[in-house]
């Protein structure tokens, strides 16, 4: 028989582009998918190896952020089969957890049909993730700028940049947690007020297309990477070899561990060759971004997703 479901997409994202701390993001196309179809019980298949070792019914991350999202509008949440793909890595700074939350808010508003608008997905989703960017680039696509504020979050999409990234992975984790720890408690007025231009500075170049300054800019940060970089050995000459070869700026994606290369479209092959033969132990891949954001299609399945 046919039996309606859902395919939601959501993409993978990098943050900060050095100095916009936890407020500028930037969706990529790697994607992490769920197919979804109604059942007499939770049921999660992972379609990707990394994910096979997560819990495969209600105890999963995903299932959880939706059943707490619906519980929350004063809906029961009704039982689905869910297979799941990614080829989103875990736990590298490209918002796997941002995207997983995402798709978990998606997830119980088209099975528990609550109507939430694209703000209202953002403010919850920001709920769970603690800050706004990663989850805002998977939800809008393209460069993101947001900032919380007394009244609530407020975020600009800007999309048709014509630059790519290209990334490069240790085969080492770096937690969040571990990440977040060697941030300074405060910084004093007059360094968050230099930091705090530098950013300025960079969301003007992006906007000018200025590659250059842009670069410069993430270099420049002073809120997490001068804390962060020595976590990471190799990023000196990741930025060096990077540079030489097309990259505009180099930063840490997210937390890290992984580097993301900057480059204008029409170099960004020619650096994704000469970074994948300068580092053949790390993962290297050459990403484009995504202007979409999170999507959801209305699928029928023959018989019941299993």
């Amino acid at each position: 028989m046919n039996n309606m479901g859902w395919k939601i997409t959501v993409p993978a994202s990098t943050a900060n582009l050095g100095p916009g701390f936890d407020s500028i993001g930037l969706a990529l196309n790697r994607y992490l998918t769920l197919y979804v179809s109604h059942h007499h019980l939770w049921e999660v298949a992972a379609l990707s190896p990394s994910l096979e070792d997560f819990p495969k019914d209600e105890r999963n991350f995903i299932v959880r952020i939706a059943i707490e999202t619906c519980t929350a509008f004063g809906v029961d949440l009704a039982p689905c089969s869910i297979q799941v793909k990614s080829d989103i890595p875990l736990a590298r700074g490209l918002g796997s957890s941002a995207a997983a939350i995402v798709a978990g808010i998606e997830l119980a508003d088209v099975v528990g049909n609550l109507g939430l608008s694209q703000k209202s997905k953002l403010e919850l989703a920001t709920h769970y993730e603690g800050h706004s960017d990663n989850v805002g680039a998977s939800l809008y696509g393209g460069l993101v700028v947001s900032c919380e504020t007394d009244e609530g979050i407020e975020l600009l999409p800007i999309d048709e940049l014509p630059i790519c990234v290209v990334t490069v992975s240790p085969e080492e984790e770096l937690k969040t947690e571990k990440a977040r720890e060697v941030l300074p408690e405060r910084l004093s007025f007059s360094e968050a007020v230099k930091a705090g231009g530098v950013s300025n500075v960079l969301i003007a170049a992006l906007l000018k297309q200025d590659w250059q300054l842009a670069g410069k800019m993430m270099k420049g940060d002073r809120y997490h990477q001068p804390y962060r970089k020595p976590l990471l050995p190799h990023y000196e000459l990741v930025e060096r070899i990077a540079e030489r070869n097309g990259a505009f700026g180099v930063a840490l994606s997210g937390a890290g561990s992984t580097i993301a290369c900057f480059a204008e479209e029409t170099k960004a092959e020619w650096l994704y060759r000469q970074m994948y033969q300068s580092f053949p132990d790390m993962s290297v891949q050459i990403i484009s971004i995504d202007n979409k954001g999170m999507t959801t299609e209305t699928m029928y399945f023959q018989g019941e997703l299993s």
